[in-house]
């Protein structure tokens, strides 16, 4: 069980995907938004922090559970598709083309 009680999904352990407890509460004049929550995570053998707002984790989280992987697995996906984009935004854009897609399957 992670610490914001919702059951770990295979390969999200301590090792693969954790909290490291820096929530960001929104600045003036930022709009409605839930904060941002860094988590550390193992891509290609290397060790790095992604920052996201609580919304985002658990679209990412539903939308690896759908397809059967772990966040990490679907991060390193993303990853290896970016390109020169920040990390956190390509991940944004893909749980936004996801929502998009499930959409319009419907």
């Amino acid at each position: 069980m992670r610490r914001d009680g919702l059951p770990l999904l295979p390969g999200e352990g301590t090792r693969a995907v954790r909290e490291t407890c820096e929530e960001r509460s929104p600045k003036r004049g930022e709009g409605v938004t839930t904060g941002t929550t860094k988590r550390s995570v193992m891509i290609a053998g290397h060790r790095t922090s992604v920052s996201l707002e609580t919304p985002f984790w658990e679209a990412l989280r539903e939308i690896a559970a759908a397809r059967e992987q772990s966040v990490q697995v679907l991060i390193g996906e993303v990853d290896e598709a970016r390109g020169a984009q920040n990390l956190s935004s390509a991940i944004r854009v893909f749980v936004l083309a996801s929502v998009r897609e499930r959409r319009q399957s419907r």
